[in-house]
Protein backbone atom coordinates (compact mmCIF):
# COMPACT_ATOMS: atom_id res chain seq x y z
CA UNK A 1 0.00 0.00 0.00
CA UNK A 2 2.03 3.41 -1.07
CA UNK A 3 0.09 6.11 0.13
CA UNK A 4 0.83 9.60 1.87
CA UNK A 5 -0.23 9.76 5.37
CA UNK A 6 1.35 9.82 8.73
CA UNK A 7 -1.04 7.36 11.10
CA UNK A 8 -4.66 6.97 10.60
CA UNK A 9 -5.90 8.67 13.67
CA UNK A 10 -4.63 12.09 12.17
CA UNK A 11 -4.96 11.69 8.94
CA UNK A 12 -8.33 13.55 8.89
CA UNK A 13 -7.37 16.03 11.48
CA UNK A 14 -3.63 16.51 9.75
CA UNK A 15 -5.93 16.99 6.65
CA UNK A 16 -8.10 19.75 7.80
CA UNK A 17 -5.00 21.78 8.94
CA UNK A 18 -3.93 21.94 5.35
CA UNK A 19 -7.17 22.48 4.01
CA UNK A 20 -7.16 26.10 6.64
CA UNK A 21 -3.79 26.91 5.34
CA UNK A 22 -4.43 26.73 1.59
CA UNK A 23 -6.20 29.16 -0.68
CA UNK A 24 -9.56 27.70 -0.05
CA UNK A 25 -9.39 27.97 3.38
CA UNK A 26 -8.30 31.52 3.64
CA UNK A 27 -12.15 32.77 4.79
CA UNK A 28 -12.62 29.64 7.25
CA UNK A 29 -11.23 28.55 10.81
CA UNK A 30 -12.15 25.25 12.88
CA UNK A 31 -13.31 24.73 16.25
CA UNK A 32 -11.13 23.73 19.02
CA UNK A 33 -11.87 20.18 19.59
CA UNK A 34 -9.72 17.96 18.04
CA UNK A 35 -9.13 14.70 17.84
CA UNK A 36 -13.02 14.07 18.92
CA UNK A 37 -14.65 17.73 17.35
CA UNK A 38 -13.43 18.62 14.20
CA UNK A 39 -15.71 21.52 12.88
CA UNK A 40 -14.66 23.54 9.70
CA UNK A 41 -16.79 27.09 9.84
CA UNK A 42 -16.70 30.10 7.98
CA UNK A 43 -14.68 33.08 9.62
CA UNK A 44 -16.90 35.75 8.84
CA UNK A 45 -20.26 34.42 10.11
CA UNK A 46 -22.08 36.29 12.41
CA UNK A 47 -24.67 34.82 14.30
CA UNK A 48 -26.59 37.61 14.70
CA UNK A 49 -26.57 38.84 10.99
CA UNK A 50 -30.38 37.33 10.66
CA UNK A 51 -29.33 34.25 8.60
CA UNK A 52 -29.94 30.93 8.44
CA UNK A 53 -27.45 28.64 9.04
CA UNK A 54 -26.73 25.58 6.90
CA UNK A 55 -24.61 22.54 8.53
CA UNK A 56 -23.80 19.61 6.85
CA UNK A 57 -21.14 16.96 7.54
CA UNK A 58 -20.64 12.97 7.80
CA UNK A 59 -17.43 10.74 7.91
CA UNK A 60 -14.25 11.76 5.73
CA UNK A 61 -12.57 10.47 2.49
CA UNK A 62 -15.28 12.78 0.49
CA UNK A 63 -13.90 15.16 -0.15
CA UNK A 64 -14.01 18.16 -0.81
CA UNK A 65 -17.29 17.54 0.69
CA UNK A 66 -17.37 18.63 3.23
CA UNK A 67 -15.53 20.45 4.78
CA UNK A 68 -14.81 22.29 0.90
CA UNK A 69 -18.12 23.69 0.52
CA UNK A 70 -17.85 25.45 3.95
CA UNK A 71 -18.70 29.39 2.60
CA UNK A 72 -20.68 32.20 1.56
CA UNK A 73 -23.26 30.89 -0.60
CA UNK A 74 -22.86 27.08 0.35
CA UNK A 75 -21.86 25.67 4.11
CA UNK A 76 -22.25 27.85 7.17
CA UNK A 77 -20.08 24.94 8.86
CA UNK A 78 -18.96 21.24 8.17
CA UNK A 79 -18.87 18.67 10.94
CA UNK A 80 -16.37 15.85 10.00
CA UNK A 81 -16.28 12.59 10.92
CA UNK A 82 -13.15 9.92 10.91
CA UNK A 83 -13.23 7.80 7.73
CA UNK A 84 -16.67 6.72 6.81
CA UNK A 85 -17.75 7.46 9.68
CA UNK A 86 -20.55 9.49 11.30
CA UNK A 87 -19.45 12.39 13.61
CA UNK A 88 -19.79 12.08 17.46
CA UNK A 89 -23.29 14.14 18.40
CA UNK A 90 -21.07 16.39 20.76
CA UNK A 91 -18.88 17.35 17.55
CA UNK A 92 -22.55 18.08 15.75
CA UNK A 93 -23.67 20.10 18.38
CA UNK A 94 -21.02 21.82 18.92
CA UNK A 95 -20.85 23.00 15.20
CA UNK A 96 -24.66 24.02 15.64
CA UNK A 97 -24.14 25.88 18.72
CA UNK A 98 -21.25 27.74 17.49
CA UNK A 99 -22.78 29.08 13.87
CA UNK A 100 -26.90 28.90 15.12
CA UNK A 101 -28.24 32.90 15.85
CA UNK A 102 -32.15 33.98 16.06
CA UNK A 103 -32.64 32.59 12.11
CA UNK A 104 -31.74 28.93 13.37
CA UNK A 105 -30.09 26.72 11.10
CA UNK A 106 -30.61 24.14 8.55
CA UNK A 107 -28.86 20.22 9.27
CA UNK A 108 -27.95 18.65 5.26
CA UNK A 109 -27.89 15.29 6.33
CA UNK A 110 -27.37 11.94 4.18
CA UNK A 111 -29.05 8.99 4.66
CA UNK A 112 -27.04 6.96 6.42
CA UNK A 113 -28.03 5.59 9.99
CA UNK A 114 -24.80 6.90 11.71
CA UNK A 115 -25.41 10.19 9.83
CA UNK A 116 -29.45 10.57 10.75
CA UNK A 117 -28.74 9.15 14.21
CA UNK A 118 -26.12 11.37 15.45
CA UNK A 119 -27.44 14.44 13.59
CA UNK A 120 -30.95 13.85 15.21
CA UNK A 121 -29.56 13.63 18.36
CA UNK A 122 -27.77 16.69 18.25
CA UNK A 123 -30.68 18.58 16.35
CA UNK A 124 -33.07 17.63 19.74
CA UNK A 125 -30.24 18.23 22.26
CA UNK A 126 -29.74 21.99 20.62
CA UNK A 127 -33.79 22.20 20.18
CA UNK A 128 -33.72 21.51 24.29
CA UNK A 129 -31.39 24.20 24.35
CA UNK A 130 -33.98 26.66 22.69
CA UNK A 131 -32.47 26.77 19.45
CA UNK A 132 -34.14 26.38 15.75
CA UNK A 133 -33.55 23.81 13.92
CA UNK A 134 -34.50 21.89 11.14
CA UNK A 135 -33.32 18.95 9.01
CA UNK A 136 -33.60 17.63 5.62
CA UNK A 137 -32.70 13.97 4.51
CA UNK A 138 -30.89 13.26 1.10
CA UNK A 139 -31.65 10.01 -0.46
CA UNK A 140 -30.54 10.50 -4.40
CA UNK A 141 -29.15 6.74 -5.09
CA UNK A 142 -31.55 5.57 -7.73
CA UNK A 143 -29.55 2.14 -7.72
CA UNK A 144 -31.59 -0.28 -5.31
CA UNK A 145 -35.24 1.12 -6.29
CA UNK A 146 -37.86 -0.17 -3.65
CA UNK A 147 -35.52 0.43 -0.89
CA UNK A 148 -36.94 2.04 1.72
CA UNK A 149 -33.85 3.99 2.54
CA UNK A 150 -32.37 5.28 -0.98
CA UNK A 151 -28.69 6.18 0.15
CA UNK A 152 -27.66 9.92 0.29
CA UNK A 153 -24.63 9.97 -2.44
CA UNK A 154 -23.74 13.24 -4.50
CA UNK A 155 -26.70 14.55 -4.68
CA UNK A 156 -26.41 15.67 -1.78
CA UNK A 157 -23.96 19.00 -2.70
CA UNK A 158 -26.54 19.98 -4.70
CA UNK A 159 -28.83 20.43 -1.68
CA UNK A 160 -25.84 22.01 -0.38
CA UNK A 161 -25.95 24.85 -3.27
CA UNK A 162 -29.41 25.14 -3.38
CA UNK A 163 -29.89 25.68 0.61
CA UNK A 164 -27.17 27.60 0.90
CA UNK A 165 -27.92 30.10 -2.00
CA UNK A 166 -31.47 30.09 0.25
CA UNK A 167 -29.96 31.15 3.22
CA UNK A 168 -27.66 33.57 1.89
CA UNK A 169 -31.26 35.25 0.48
CA UNK A 170 -32.05 35.94 4.07
CA UNK A 171 -34.98 33.62 3.77
CA UNK A 172 -36.48 31.77 6.78
CA UNK A 173 -35.37 29.04 8.07
CA UNK A 174 -39.37 27.38 7.24
CA UNK A 175 -38.27 28.61 3.68
CA UNK A 176 -34.65 27.96 3.60
CA UNK A 177 -36.04 24.20 5.15
CA UNK A 178 -39.01 23.71 2.46
CA UNK A 179 -36.12 24.76 -0.59
CA UNK A 180 -33.75 22.56 0.60
CA UNK A 181 -36.73 19.42 1.21
CA UNK A 182 -37.98 20.14 -2.66
CA UNK A 183 -34.11 20.34 -4.57
CA UNK A 184 -33.72 17.07 -2.39
CA UNK A 185 -36.58 15.22 -3.49
CA UNK A 186 -36.04 16.37 -7.11
CA UNK A 187 -32.54 14.89 -7.20
CA UNK A 188 -31.43 11.40 -8.34
CA UNK A 189 -27.78 9.97 -8.59
CA UNK A 190 -26.34 6.79 -9.91
CA UNK A 191 -22.44 6.08 -9.51
CA UNK A 192 -20.21 3.40 -11.48
CA UNK A 193 -16.96 2.80 -10.84
CA UNK A 194 -14.21 0.47 -11.84
CA UNK A 195 -12.62 -0.59 -8.75
CA UNK A 196 -13.58 -0.32 -4.87
CA UNK A 197 -11.47 2.25 -2.80
CA UNK A 198 -8.95 1.17 0.04
CA UNK A 199 -9.80 2.32 3.21
CA UNK A 200 -6.08 2.44 4.32
CA UNK A 201 -6.31 -1.12 5.06
CA UNK A 202 -3.03 -3.17 4.95
CA UNK A 203 -4.48 -6.20 3.86
CA UNK A 204 -6.82 -4.57 1.35
CA UNK A 205 -7.79 -6.95 -1.90
CA UNK A 206 -10.04 -5.57 -4.34
CA UNK A 207 -13.08 -7.62 -4.83
CA UNK A 208 -13.28 -6.93 -8.32
CA UNK A 209 -11.89 -9.02 -11.08
CA UNK A 210 -9.50 -7.61 -13.74
CA UNK A 211 -12.78 -7.20 -16.00
CA UNK A 212 -15.40 -6.21 -13.89
CA UNK A 213 -16.60 -3.12 -12.56
CA UNK A 214 -19.66 -2.08 -10.37
CA UNK A 215 -22.91 -0.06 -11.57
CA UNK A 216 -25.20 1.33 -8.59
CA UNK A 217 -22.57 1.80 -5.86
CA UNK A 218 -22.58 4.04 -2.97
CA UNK A 219 -19.65 5.95 -1.45
CA UNK A 220 -18.28 4.23 1.39
CA UNK A 221 -16.42 1.10 -0.41
CA UNK A 222 -19.44 -1.32 -0.10
CA UNK A 223 -20.74 -3.46 -3.30
CA UNK A 224 -22.40 -1.85 -6.07
CA UNK A 225 -25.94 -3.39 -6.90
CA UNK A 226 -24.32 -5.35 -9.72
CA UNK A 227 -21.58 -6.46 -11.45
CA UNK A 228 -20.71 -4.93 -14.62
CA UNK A 229 -18.59 -6.01 -17.40
CA UNK A 230 -15.60 -4.09 -18.92
CA UNK A 231 -16.54 -1.76 -22.17
CA UNK A 232 -15.66 1.48 -23.55
CA UNK A 233 -16.30 4.41 -22.69
CA UNK A 234 -18.96 5.20 -24.38
CA UNK A 235 -20.69 1.59 -23.20
CA UNK A 236 -20.48 1.90 -19.88
CA UNK A 237 -21.73 6.11 -19.58
CA UNK A 238 -24.81 4.75 -21.80
CA UNK A 239 -25.29 2.20 -19.32
CA UNK A 240 -25.35 4.43 -16.27
CA UNK A 241 -27.10 7.26 -18.09
CA UNK A 242 -30.08 4.64 -19.12
CA UNK A 243 -30.09 3.78 -15.80
CA UNK A 244 -30.90 7.24 -14.63
CA UNK A 245 -33.19 8.14 -17.12
CA UNK A 246 -35.22 4.99 -16.49
CA UNK A 247 -35.94 6.46 -12.90
CA UNK A 248 -36.91 9.78 -14.08
CA UNK A 249 -40.63 10.63 -13.92
CA UNK A 250 -42.72 10.86 -16.83
CA UNK A 251 -42.26 14.17 -18.90
CA UNK A 252 -39.98 16.65 -20.67
CA UNK A 253 -38.58 18.57 -16.98
CA UNK A 254 -35.03 20.69 -17.76
CA UNK A 255 -32.42 18.76 -15.47
CA UNK A 256 -29.46 19.84 -14.37
CA UNK A 257 -26.51 17.41 -14.43
CA UNK A 258 -23.25 17.11 -11.76
CA UNK A 259 -20.77 14.63 -13.52
CA UNK A 260 -18.67 13.58 -10.20
CA UNK A 261 -15.08 12.09 -9.97
CA UNK A 262 -15.68 9.39 -7.30
CA UNK A 263 -11.83 9.51 -6.88
CA UNK A 264 -8.61 8.50 -9.23
CA UNK A 265 -10.07 8.82 -12.41
CA UNK A 266 -7.91 11.27 -14.37
CA UNK A 267 -9.04 14.25 -15.67
CA UNK A 268 -9.04 13.65 -19.39
CA UNK A 269 -11.01 10.63 -18.81
CA UNK A 270 -13.65 12.31 -16.79
CA UNK A 271 -13.81 14.99 -19.98
CA UNK A 272 -14.16 11.64 -22.53
CA UNK A 273 -16.78 11.13 -20.13
CA UNK A 274 -18.82 14.29 -20.29
CA UNK A 275 -18.40 14.17 -23.90
CA UNK A 276 -19.67 10.62 -23.89
CA UNK A 277 -22.40 11.33 -21.99
CA UNK A 278 -23.12 13.69 -24.31
CA UNK A 279 -24.69 10.88 -26.78
CA UNK A 280 -26.56 9.42 -24.32
CA UNK A 281 -30.54 9.64 -25.11
CA UNK A 282 -30.47 11.23 -21.10
CA UNK A 283 -28.63 14.34 -22.30
CA UNK A 284 -31.39 15.71 -23.98
CA UNK A 285 -33.44 16.19 -21.01
CA UNK A 286 -29.69 18.22 -19.50
CA UNK A 287 -30.44 21.88 -19.38
CA UNK A 288 -27.13 22.95 -17.39
CA UNK A 289 -24.05 20.88 -16.43
CA UNK A 290 -21.37 21.30 -13.44
CA UNK A 291 -18.37 19.55 -13.49
CA UNK A 292 -16.57 16.95 -14.21
CA UNK A 293 -15.18 17.71 -10.79
CA UNK A 294 -14.56 16.05 -7.59
CA UNK A 295 -17.70 16.72 -5.62
CA UNK A 296 -18.36 13.87 -3.67
CA UNK A 297 -15.79 11.29 -3.83
CA UNK A 298 -14.78 7.81 -2.14
CA UNK A 299 -11.07 8.10 -1.49
CA UNK A 300 -9.45 6.27 -4.63
CA UNK A 301 -12.47 5.06 -6.30
CA UNK A 302 -11.63 4.97 -10.29
CA UNK A 303 -15.24 5.95 -10.77
CA UNK A 304 -17.97 8.33 -11.56
CA UNK A 305 -21.36 9.24 -10.45
CA UNK A 306 -24.14 11.08 -12.25
CA UNK A 307 -26.62 13.29 -10.61
CA UNK A 308 -30.02 14.81 -12.12
CA UNK A 309 -32.07 17.67 -10.47
CA UNK A 310 -35.44 18.39 -11.84
CA UNK A 311 -35.48 21.85 -12.66
CA UNK A 312 -37.45 25.10 -11.65
CA UNK A 313 -36.78 28.86 -12.51
CA UNK A 314 -35.71 28.82 -8.45
CA UNK A 315 -33.94 26.06 -8.73
CA UNK A 316 -31.65 26.91 -11.58
CA UNK A 317 -31.37 30.36 -10.39
CA UNK A 318 -29.78 28.92 -6.88
CA UNK A 319 -27.58 26.16 -9.04
CA UNK A 320 -26.01 29.02 -10.77
CA UNK A 321 -25.28 31.82 -7.91
CA UNK A 322 -21.78 32.62 -7.28
CA UNK A 323 -20.23 31.28 -3.77
CA UNK A 324 -16.98 31.51 -2.35
CA UNK A 325 -15.95 27.46 -1.95
CA UNK A 326 -13.91 26.96 -5.23
CA UNK A 327 -14.48 23.47 -4.95
CA UNK A 328 -17.87 24.26 -6.37
CA UNK A 329 -16.62 24.26 -10.05
CA UNK A 330 -20.18 26.65 -11.02
CA UNK A 331 -22.73 25.22 -13.46
CA UNK A 332 -23.06 26.57 -16.74
CA UNK A 333 -25.48 25.79 -19.67
CA UNK A 334 -25.14 22.76 -21.47
CA UNK A 335 -24.82 23.49 -24.77
CA UNK A 336 -22.46 22.31 -28.29
CA UNK A 337 -19.09 22.85 -28.33
CA UNK A 338 -17.91 26.30 -30.15
CA UNK A 339 -15.59 25.79 -33.34
CA UNK A 340 -14.54 28.35 -35.48
CA UNK A 341 -12.77 27.91 -38.98
CA UNK A 342 -9.34 27.01 -39.41
CA UNK A 343 -6.76 29.78 -40.75
CA UNK A 344 -5.62 29.03 -44.47
CA UNK A 345 -2.65 27.32 -43.65
CA UNK A 346 0.19 27.09 -46.20
CA UNK A 347 -0.45 24.41 -49.03
CA UNK A 348 1.57 21.60 -48.67
CA UNK A 349 1.82 20.33 -52.26
CA UNK A 350 2.47 23.75 -53.65
CA UNK A 351 4.98 22.19 -55.72
CA UNK A 352 3.85 20.14 -59.17
CA UNK A 353 4.42 16.44 -58.18
CA UNK A 354 7.02 15.27 -60.38
CA UNK A 355 9.19 11.75 -60.40
CA UNK A 356 12.36 10.24 -60.13
CA UNK A 357 12.42 6.49 -59.83
CA UNK A 358 15.51 5.93 -58.30
CA UNK A 359 14.49 8.43 -55.40
CA UNK A 360 10.87 6.95 -55.15
CA UNK A 361 12.00 3.25 -54.71
CA UNK A 362 14.92 4.38 -51.91
CA UNK A 363 11.58 6.05 -50.26
CA UNK A 364 9.70 3.33 -50.27
CA UNK A 365 12.76 1.37 -48.95
CA UNK A 366 13.27 3.65 -46.37
CA UNK A 367 9.77 3.76 -45.20
CA UNK A 368 9.41 -0.28 -45.33
CA UNK A 369 12.33 -0.81 -42.76
CA UNK A 370 11.17 2.14 -40.64
CA UNK A 371 7.78 0.38 -40.39
CA UNK A 372 9.59 -3.39 -39.93
CA UNK A 373 11.31 -2.03 -37.04
CA UNK A 374 8.33 -0.16 -35.47
CA UNK A 375 8.38 -2.63 -32.33
CA UNK A 376 11.43 -3.01 -32.02
CA UNK A 377 12.92 0.69 -32.01
CA UNK A 378 9.93 0.98 -29.23
CA UNK A 379 11.27 -2.00 -27.02
CA UNK A 380 14.55 -0.05 -27.01
CA UNK A 381 12.78 3.03 -26.36
CA UNK A 382 11.29 1.97 -23.48
CA UNK A 383 14.33 0.79 -21.95
CA UNK A 384 15.21 4.90 -21.73
CA UNK A 385 12.24 6.50 -22.34
CA UNK A 386 8.54 6.54 -23.03
CA UNK A 387 8.76 3.66 -25.92
CA UNK A 388 6.83 5.30 -28.95
CA UNK A 389 9.95 6.17 -30.46
CA UNK A 390 9.61 3.35 -32.83
CA UNK A 391 5.70 4.38 -33.42
CA UNK A 392 6.89 7.67 -34.21
CA UNK A 393 9.51 6.98 -36.98
CA UNK A 394 6.85 4.88 -38.34
CA UNK A 395 4.27 7.37 -38.55
CA UNK A 396 6.49 9.59 -40.39
CA UNK A 397 7.33 6.90 -43.11
CA UNK A 398 3.32 6.59 -43.08
CA UNK A 399 2.80 9.92 -44.18
CA UNK A 400 5.43 10.41 -46.97
CA UNK A 401 4.95 6.67 -48.19
CA UNK A 402 1.23 7.88 -48.39
CA UNK A 403 2.13 11.33 -50.09
CA UNK A 404 4.45 9.68 -52.82
CA UNK A 405 2.77 10.37 -56.12
CA UNK A 406 2.08 14.45 -54.84
CA UNK A 407 5.83 14.69 -54.40
CA UNK A 408 8.05 16.77 -56.35
CA UNK A 409 10.67 14.67 -56.59
CA UNK A 410 12.75 15.67 -59.20
CA UNK A 411 13.32 19.19 -57.64
CA UNK A 412 15.22 18.58 -54.47
CA UNK A 413 14.58 22.12 -53.21
CA UNK A 414 11.05 21.81 -53.48
CA UNK A 415 10.82 18.10 -52.05
CA UNK A 416 12.45 19.61 -48.91
CA UNK A 417 10.52 22.11 -48.79
CA UNK A 418 7.45 19.85 -49.67
CA UNK A 419 8.67 17.80 -46.87
CA UNK A 420 9.02 20.24 -44.30
CA UNK A 421 5.36 21.56 -44.65
CA UNK A 422 4.15 17.78 -44.53
CA UNK A 423 6.09 16.77 -41.59
CA UNK A 424 5.01 19.55 -40.11
CA UNK A 425 1.35 19.08 -40.38
CA UNK A 426 1.09 15.36 -40.02
CA UNK A 427 4.14 14.09 -38.20
CA UNK A 428 4.02 13.56 -34.54
CA UNK A 429 6.63 13.68 -31.63
CA UNK A 430 9.96 15.66 -31.08
CA UNK A 431 11.23 13.42 -33.94
CA UNK A 432 8.90 14.53 -36.73
CA UNK A 433 9.15 18.22 -35.65
CA UNK A 434 12.66 18.12 -35.81
CA UNK A 435 12.68 16.05 -39.12
CA UNK A 436 10.29 18.90 -40.18
CA UNK A 437 12.38 21.63 -39.17
CA UNK A 438 15.31 20.58 -40.99
CA UNK A 439 13.87 19.85 -44.24
CA UNK A 440 12.10 23.58 -43.93
CA UNK A 441 15.66 24.85 -43.76
CA UNK A 442 17.48 22.95 -46.03
CA UNK A 443 14.86 24.02 -48.30
CA UNK A 444 14.69 27.37 -48.36
CA UNK A 445 18.68 27.03 -48.26
CA UNK A 446 20.51 29.31 -50.76
CA UNK A 447 23.25 26.45 -51.46
CA UNK A 448 23.18 25.22 -54.84
CA UNK A 449 23.57 21.42 -53.69
CA UNK A 450 21.22 20.07 -51.53
CA UNK A 451 23.60 17.95 -49.20
CA UNK A 452 24.80 21.33 -48.33
CA UNK A 453 21.25 22.71 -47.74
CA UNK A 454 20.91 19.69 -45.42
CA UNK A 455 24.07 20.75 -43.16
CA UNK A 456 21.79 24.32 -42.59
CA UNK A 457 18.79 22.46 -41.74
CA UNK A 458 21.03 20.61 -39.03
CA UNK A 459 21.93 23.54 -37.73
CA UNK A 460 18.78 24.65 -37.42
CA UNK A 461 17.84 21.91 -35.69
CA UNK A 462 20.42 21.83 -33.44
CA UNK A 463 19.10 25.51 -32.95
CA UNK A 464 15.73 24.90 -31.79
CA UNK A 465 15.91 21.15 -30.43
CA UNK A 466 18.76 21.99 -27.74
CA UNK A 467 21.21 19.39 -28.52
CA UNK A 468 24.27 18.62 -30.17
CA UNK A 469 26.50 16.04 -31.46
CA UNK A 470 27.81 13.55 -28.72
CA UNK A 471 24.32 14.91 -26.69
CA UNK A 472 23.26 10.98 -27.22
CA UNK A 473 20.11 12.04 -29.29
CA UNK A 474 19.61 11.02 -33.42
CA UNK A 475 22.05 13.36 -34.39
CA UNK A 476 24.63 11.43 -33.63
CA UNK A 477 24.14 9.85 -36.65
CA UNK A 478 22.61 11.77 -38.48
CA UNK A 479 25.06 14.52 -38.34
CA UNK A 480 28.04 12.54 -39.35
CA UNK A 481 26.00 10.58 -42.43
CA UNK A 482 25.25 14.08 -43.69
CA UNK A 483 28.72 15.15 -43.11
CA UNK A 484 29.69 12.40 -44.97
CA UNK A 485 27.13 13.31 -47.90
CA UNK A 486 28.51 16.68 -47.87
CA UNK A 487 32.00 15.74 -48.53
CA UNK A 488 30.92 13.09 -51.81
CA UNK A 489 31.97 10.08 -50.30
CA UNK A 490 30.32 7.21 -51.46
CA UNK A 491 26.78 6.22 -50.20
CA UNK A 492 28.74 2.78 -48.49
CA UNK A 493 30.71 5.60 -46.48
CA UNK A 494 27.47 7.76 -45.58
CA UNK A 495 26.03 4.40 -43.95
CA UNK A 496 29.10 3.35 -42.18
CA UNK A 497 29.27 7.38 -40.73
CA UNK A 498 25.74 6.83 -39.74
CA UNK A 499 26.14 3.21 -37.80
CA UNK A 500 29.30 4.30 -36.31
CA UNK A 501 27.17 7.32 -34.83
CA UNK A 502 24.23 5.34 -33.70
CA UNK A 503 26.92 2.35 -32.22
CA UNK A 504 29.03 5.45 -29.89
CA UNK A 505 25.50 6.57 -28.12
CA UNK A 506 25.71 2.86 -26.71
CA UNK A 507 28.84 3.69 -24.66
CA UNK A 508 27.75 7.27 -23.85
CA UNK A 509 26.84 6.95 -20.27
CA UNK A 510 24.83 10.39 -19.83
CA UNK A 511 22.48 11.72 -22.40
CA UNK A 512 22.81 15.76 -22.27
CA UNK A 513 19.66 16.46 -24.19
CA UNK A 514 16.04 14.69 -24.79
CA UNK A 515 14.25 12.40 -22.19
CA UNK A 516 17.05 10.03 -21.92
CA UNK A 517 18.72 13.00 -19.97
CA UNK A 518 16.83 12.64 -16.87
CA UNK A 519 17.44 9.04 -16.51
CA UNK A 520 20.21 7.97 -14.02
CA UNK A 521 23.41 7.49 -14.77
CA UNK A 522 24.32 4.07 -15.36
CA UNK A 523 20.92 2.74 -16.83
CA UNK A 524 21.66 4.23 -20.35
CA UNK A 525 25.28 1.48 -20.99
CA UNK A 526 25.15 -0.37 -23.62
CA UNK A 527 21.87 1.07 -24.64
CA UNK A 528 22.07 2.75 -28.03
CA UNK A 529 19.81 6.26 -28.31
CA UNK A 530 16.47 5.10 -30.33
CA UNK A 531 16.37 7.77 -32.48
CA UNK A 532 20.12 7.50 -33.38
CA UNK A 533 19.15 3.89 -34.33
CA UNK A 534 16.62 4.31 -36.08
CA UNK A 535 18.56 6.47 -38.13
CA UNK A 536 21.07 4.33 -39.15
CA UNK A 537 18.75 1.80 -40.19
CA UNK A 538 17.15 4.23 -42.59
CA UNK A 539 20.46 4.91 -43.90
CA UNK A 540 21.39 1.27 -44.12
CA UNK A 541 18.19 0.64 -46.04
CA UNK A 542 19.10 3.04 -48.41
CA UNK A 543 21.84 1.14 -50.04
CA UNK A 544 22.07 0.72 -53.62
CA UNK A 545 20.34 -2.47 -54.81
CA UNK A 546 19.54 -3.48 -51.54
Amino acid sequence: MKRFFNTRERLVPEALEGLLRSPAGKDLCRLDGYPDIKVILRRDWERGAGKVAVISGGGSGHEPAHAGFVGRGMLTAAVCGSLFASPGVDAILAGIMAVTGEAGCLLVVKNYTGDRLNFGLAAEQARALGLKVEMVIVGDDISLPGHRQARGIAGTVIVHKAAGHMAESGASLERVAAFATDVAARTRSIGLSLSDCDTYDEGHASRLAADEGELGLGIHGEPGAKRIALADAGGLMTLAADALLAALPEGEARHALMLNNLGTTPVIEMSLLLEAFAATTLARRVALVAGPAPFMTALDMNGFSLTLVELTDEIAASLQADVAPTAWTGMAPWQEPTVIAVPDLPDIFAAAPSNNPALRDAVQRGAKVLLENEEALNALDARIGDGDAGSTFAETARVIDGALDRLPLADPQALMQTLGRLLARHAGGSSGALLSILFATAGRSEQARWEAALLEGIVAMQRYGGAREGDRTMLDALIPAVRALDAGAAWAEVVRAARGGADATAKMGKAEAGRASYIPDGQLDNVPDPGAEAIARLFEALIPGR
